[in-house]
């Protein structure tokens, strides 16, 4: 049933990764476009995601958030798409899914509002600094076509997808590893898919609200 998968999201967020997610995923699913400051904060959402924010995904019934553990239970939840490695080789799986979206993510935040951490600080943050993060996900994706293994997982679309945006917004500069990384990744069909019906919901917002 297509009512047993929802997707909570906003285009213009996070929630393209879950969308990505889910076209690689390919079971039925029904999207619930939100917005900000409205719908989102809207207390039948916030029973939902009490943070008030998107992407969400209830699923039988069962609520998860947060891009990285959408993307994870996904792989889980629809094993026949084969987006998670076998349980016995999920170490650069788990580690690079949960490093970006935590040392890296927290580096790019904290660098978007201007805070720099000192030498001493640098020691108590988990992210360090911003170079430091990157440098480590280059030797993730270095040389490699995905980022846990020989094939394709959700790892590569929660990694993937923060890099393309990097790259895209210049809030990861741009480096030969990054880009030679998520080149092939823009070519999946899934991808190109997300892309299509995000992109085209933001056009609907813009000229229903033009500025």
């Amino acid at each position: 049933m297509a009512d047993a998968l929802i997707f909570y999201t906003n285009p213009m967020s996070r929630g393209q990764i879950v969308r990505w997610m889910l076209e690689e995923v390919g079971a039925p699913y029904e999207p619930r476009i939100l917005d900000y400051g409205t719908t989102m904060k809207d207390p039948a959402y916030l029973v939902v995601n009490p943070m008030g924010k998107v992407p969400a995904i209830v699923h039988d019934g069962k609520v998860v958030t947060e891009c990285a553990a959408i993307c994870a239970y996904l792989a889980d939840a629809f094993p026949d798409a084969g987006l998670a490695p076998a349980p016995a080789d999920r170490a650069d799986y788990y580690r690079w899914l949960f490093f970006t979206a935590g040392p890296v993510e927290q580096a790019i935040t904290a660098k978007h509002f201007g805070i720099e951490p000192d030498t001493d600080q640098q020691r108590s943050a988990g992210f360090g600094s911003l170079p430091a993060a990157l440098d480590a996900l280059e030797t993730a994706v270095a040389g490699k076509a995905f980022v846990a293994g020989d094939c394709f997982s959700a790892a590569d679309v929660y990694v993937g997808s923060q890099v393309d945006w990097g790259l895209q917004f210049g809030t990861i500069a741009s480096r030969p590893a990054f880009e030679a990384y998520v080149a092939p990744l823009r070519e999946r069909a899934a991808y190109k898919r997300a892309k299509e019906i995000d992109n085209a919901l933001i056009a609907e917002m813009q000229a229903a609200n033009p500025a």
